[in-house]
């Protein structure tokens, strides 16, 4: 077994040539192995896979930057690099971490996990080894899917235009071997990247720029040959890349071969690799979509093992509501920056195709048009995971809400996500919409109340709204077919203690989908609890009364401490000069790493278990006398 005697690219480098295709069909063995019995990302990293052995043969990693696009290609990048025995445990607890991540290995040049970094961030080490005078090199992996991202071709335009060495690696799976993938342009593309091309194209610049009009001349006839070979190369040409491509990305002796070739090579490079999501496994071939990211699946036959509940998550609520109202509104139109299916937006492309927008990796582009949809009478819900959100702050501030738009933002993956750990979790939405003048935003904590959000969200009409919720299943219930509005800025009571002990009781505002522990907690602690559904505009009504009622106020949200929902509580009660003490859980100040997300929650204290204890401990005998078990602490 060639696998067992590489630890290390070190030790890949070993290796001859010919033993490559051997070695890369017994990592492929191993990654179907180890993912069907853990579960993960699978598609891009069995589509990757001979790319990736052929750079690290090729390179000197890790003194040579690698830089990944997203990282769930980066798979059997782990594999080769030293972690092969841990990959079981990616995505879990203590675990290795689902993307390419700075602290868990050398290898790991830097941290991803959204899209179209890559080239930045290659461009950057590029540019420190050229200052500081180090042999080195860097290479950017990106798919055709980040290609779609403005912050990709932003990163080309300033690596050509200071034509700094550097390699960007287009891996493109999203289409068959074209016809120009054959005999004729394996020939082609080696012929480019060989040192007999390279020498006469640079003798020929030195000779030509004596002359600028002949070198105009000698420059326009080589893009006009290259272009007739490969016309995708053009665009990038322009932009100040050699192009090299297309290539068979599953040719790992091909690409070793071109790799070596154009290494040493001192300007801006670009190899475009064609691939097939999901090589070498026929299901993931065939459903490179439902393969993507995995649950534990049987090898054998493909079947992915599920053990859902039988009712609805979160995202199918939303999918749900998204088919109902675009069927009783026309004006309806949903829009999507490439997450279909992780929004739960199939069914509604399917039905209503000719009002379904998906626009690729664009979260900025996504928000500005739905701003201009709003402005000409359209009524957009957009669609999109509260980490990629960030991205579009600026559009979704000076676009739609300084404009006061009528945008309705369906904010999925709020709060902790699980697995996919830190990069991917939805930690500041409640801290970043509530400071934005014009926003309506909206917690549910429920699925029902989900389903209601929704609707009242796009029948308020007034300006934007946004209503977030977390990943996955909710309590359990399964939400009403008919649709309601809900009151803008009013909370409603789940539990309410009795008055004559309020004075001497706590009061729990919960903001979002914590219900679960909320009510847990509460009955240990004998506590009201308040569901306050609204972060902006807040229900100050409902607090100025519990304020001068209880004994203490707890704040409870699945988002970050600072500048959430409980610091908006905090403002409202020191604005009026009320004197409570007041408690604020949320997620720490701190990035929650990958686990299950009740791993998640009982690592920062918000179990209902958690809950009852930070209270308590919180608490004083002189205005808690219901918390008998409180350790007196001084406020």
């Amino acid at each position: 077994m060639l696998l067992e005697t590489i630890n290390t690219p070190q030790d890949l480098r070993k290796l001859s040539v010919d033993q490559l295709p051997g070695l890369c069909e017994e990592v492929r063995a191993f990654l179907l192995r180890s993912v069907s019995d853990s579960g993960g990302h699978l598609a891009s990293g069995l589509g990757a896979l001979e790319l990736t052995v052929a750079l690290h043969y090729v390179y000197d990693t890790p003194n040579d930057r690698l830089v990944w696009d997203v990282g769930h290609q980066a798979y059997v990048h782990k594999l080769l690099t030293g972690r092969r025995e841990q990959l079981g445990s990616i995505k879990k607890k203590g675990g290795l971490c689902g993307f390419p991540q700075r602290s868990e290995s050398e290898y790991d040049a830097f941290g991803v996990g959204h899209s179209s970094t890559s080239i930045s961030a290659a461009l950057g080490m590029a540019l420190a080894a050229q200052k500081q005078k180090i042999d080195r090199h860097a290479i950017a992996v990106i798919g055709d899917g980040a290609m779609t991202a403005g912050m990709a071709y932003e990163a080309l335009n300033h690596a050509g235009d200071i034509d700094t060495e550097m390699l960007v690696v287009l891996n493109d799976n999203d289409m068959s071997i074209s016809p120009n993938v054959g005999g004729l342009s394996k020939y082609l593309t080696r012929l480019l990247s060989g040192s007999f091309y390279s020498t006469m194209r640079e003798n020929s610049k030195k000779i030509l720029s004596k002359a600028p009009g002949m070198k105009r001349f000698a420059r326009r006839a080589e893009e006009h040959t290259k272009g007739m070979i490969m016309p995708a190369g053009t665009l990038f040409e322009e932009m100040g890349f050699v192009y090299y491509g297309p290539v068979d990305g599953h040719d790992v002796i091909e690409l070793v071969k071109i790799l070596e070739n154009i290494k040493d090579i001192n300007e801006p490079k670009f190899l475009h690799v064609v691939t097939q999501k999901g090589k070498g496994y026929e299901p993931a071939e065939l459903d490179p979509v439902e393969y993507h990211a995995v649950s534990v699946f049987d090898l054998k036959s493909g079947v992915i093992k599920s053990t859902e509940k039988s009712t609805p998550t979160y995202t199918q609520v939303f999918g749900k509501w998204l088919c109902d109202m675009a069927a009783q509104d026309k004006k309806l139109v949903g829009i999507t920056p490439a997450m279909r299916e992780g929004s739960g937006m199939v069914e509604f492309s399917k039905k209503f195709p000719d009002r379904y927008y998906d626009v690729a990796i664009a979260e900025q582009h996504a928000v500005t048009l739905a701003a201009g949809m709003a402005c000409d009478g359209l009524k957009p819900v957009v669609a999109i995971y509260s980490t990629f959100l960030q991205r579009a702050y600026d559009q979704l501030i000076h676009d739609v809400a300084l404009q006061n738009l009528p945008v309705v933002f369906a904010i999925d993956r709020a709060g902790l996500v699980g697995s996919d750990g830190a990069t991917h979790s939805g930690n500041y939405d409640l801290s970043y919409l509530r400071c934005i003048p014009n926003m309506v935003v909206m917690a549910p904590a429920d699925e029902n109340e989900c389903r209601q959000m929704l609707y009242t969200a796009f029948q308020y009409g007034k300006g934007p709204t946004a209503v977030r919720y977390p990943r996955g299943k909710g309590v359990g219930i399964e939400p009403d077919a008919t649709m309601q509005e809900i009151l803008i800025g009013k909370g409603v009571y789940v539990r309410e203690v009795s008055k004559s002990d309020a004075d001497k009781s706590v009061a729990i505002l919960l903001f979002g989908s914590l219900l679960n522990e909320a009510q847990a907690a509460a009955m240990e602690l004998d506590a009201t609890l308040v569901n306050m559904r609204f972060v902006k505009p807040l229900d100050t009504s409902m607090i100025r009364d519990i304020a001068k009622t209880y004994g203490m106020i707890v704040t409870l949200e699945d988002n970050a401490i600072q500048g959430g929902a409980g610091s908006a509580v905090n403002e409202f009660i020191l604005q009026e000069s009320l004197n409570i003490p007041i408690l604020n859980l949320g997620i720490p100040d701190t990035y929650v790493e990958h686990a299950t997300r009740e791993e998640q929650l009982e690592e920062i204290g918000l179990t209902s278990e958690a809950i009852v204890e930070r209270v308590r401990e919180y608490s004083t005998n002189d205005f808690i006398t219901v918390l008998p078990e409180a350790s007196p602490i001084a406020l």
